[in-house]
Formats: C-alpha cells, structure tokens, sequence
C-alpha cells in the first residue's frame, strides 16, 4: 500500500521533476564565470572574452544565454559605439534564484540578508569599525556621480563616506537636483569638482559611472576595489527627448539598487584596519 502511494506521487511530480531553468543557466562553469566576473563590474566583451579564456564567438554565445533569461543586459560604449559593456541584473539573479528555493521547498525561498543597523542608544554596539570610503566617477560630476554620492550617504548610515568627482566638472543639472529632491535628498548646494582633487587620498572603493571616465581613470593609493557601472548619462535625453526627466528618474532608480547591493558587499567584506585607509 504505501508502495503504491509513493508510486503514485512519484508519477505526479514527473511532469515538474525539471529543475527551474535558472539554476541549468547558471549552473554551466562559463555562465557561472561571466556572472561572477559581472557581480563584480561592468564589462566589455573582450574583457570577458580574454577572463574566461574562450573565443568571442563562444563568450557571446553564452552572455546571449544570459541575456535572453533576463539575467544580463548590454548596451553600447558611450566612449568608443564598436565596445559593448555587459551588465548583471542583480534584481533578477536575486528573484530568479529565490523562485528556485521555492520550487524545491517554500521553505528554501532565497531572500537578502538585511543589511546591519547600527545600534540603538543603550543596545550592544558592534566593535568599532573603520569607515568605508566610496568615490564615484563621471564626466561632468553633474548627474550620475552627484546623485550616487548622496544616496549612498542616505543609505549608507554614519560609516560610509562617499565622495564624486569628474574629469570635466560642470554645474549640477536641475533635473538631477529635481529627481533627487523627490526621493527626499537636497543636492542643490553642492559643487562640482575635479577628479584631480582626490588623486592622493585612499578610498576602499573608486567606481566608474561613465565609459569614457573609466578609460581614464587614474590610480588611486590603497589601491581600493575598482568597479565600473555603465549607466547612460542621463543629461544626453535632455537634447533630443522633451520627456528627458524620466532619464534622470531612471538614473536614480538603478543608482538605488546598485548601491543597495554594494552595501550588502561591503557589510560583509573582511574589515580592513585603519593603517589603510
């Protein structure tokens, strides 16, 4: 008899033994290298190509793998339009691997650790750590660099610094100041500076927003971790789209869940001790 039953249940699930298709794409060894290579930054293809030591042809092949399960985007090199970067998409690696979880058990459901709080007044306090400097880098400090500095200081808490600069620096643009404003951050005050200003300081963290800044981007003493987030500037919709606020809405809203993502990187990376920073 129960024989028969566990029979009986084993033919029903037949039709739903397939694992979810996420965990086969990810799961192949070169997948699995293009997506951590990207976890890390955004890349070009020959940047890929050259870390996974395979032709382009075969890097492309499963970087298309990725991109048709929404895993992976790319978009053209606003530096050189013949350079692809690839970017991962942290939200959907996030929700495709959760879903898996549920498939096999509802109580393997994936979800993000949250992130620490710093302690109340009269709870325990976590050893004293040091702060974790964040630089971030565009053209203009005008746009993207601006809005990333301040919401990184509004969700970072007291132990994050984050600074911005650029290699051309130019006013702020209203319409980041607007965008920032809705979420509640008042950036109208702030000024523009040169890249030159920070050369000689030590930051944990230097990030590129901008291809053509990345390109020449000087190093830095430490050295920090060095990242790269191709994002669009935002400011280039506003000659040809009379609807360009939505570019900087847009701007704002991946600048939010890229730095929420590296606040759970830098959570839970080794602490360094205060002779580097």
């Amino acid at each position: 008899m129960y024989l028969a039953r566990v029979t009986s249940t084993a033919q029903q699930d037949d039709q739903i033994a397939a694992p979810p298709g996420v965990l086969s794409l990810t799961g192949h060894p070169v997948r699995w290298q293009l997506l951590s290579e990207l976890a890390r930054s955004d890349r070009q293809v020959r940047e890929l190509t050259a870390l996974v030591g395979l032709r382009q042809s075969l890097t492309s092949y499963h970087l298309g793998q990725l991109r048709d399960a929404g895993l992976v985007t790319m978009r053209r090199s606003s530096a050189d339009g013949r350079d692809t970067y690839y970017s991962l998409d942290l939200a959907a690696c996030r929700d495709g691997l959760a879903e898996a979880g549920t498939a096999l058990h509802p109580g393997l459901r994936l979800v993000p650790a949250p992130l620490a709080e710093p302690a109340a007044g009269g709870g325990r306090r976590k050893p004293r750590q040091p702060r974790v400097r964040v630089l971030f880098l565009c053209t203009g400090n005008s746009a993207r660099s601006q809005m990333a500095e301040a919401i990184l200081e509004q969700l970072g808490g007291p132990r994050i610094e984050a600074a911005s600069a650029g290699s051309h620096p130019k006013p702020l643009h209203r319409d980041a100041v607007r965008a920032m404003r809705e979420r509640g951050i008042d950036i109208a005050g702030r000024r523009s500076k040169h890249l030159s200003e920070f050369t000689d300081q030590r930051f944990d963290h230097v990030i590129s927003l901008c291809d053509r800044v990345r390109e020449k981007c000087p190093d830095f003493p430490g050295p920090p971790t060095v990242a790269h987030w191709s994002i669009p500037d935002p400011a280039a919709a506003a000659t040809a789209d009379e609807h360009s606020y939505q570019a900087f809405v847009r701007t704002a809203d991946e600048l939010d869940t890229r730095i929420h993502f590296l606040l759970h990187a830098i959570e839970r990376a080794p602490a360094r001790s205060e002779g580097t920073q």
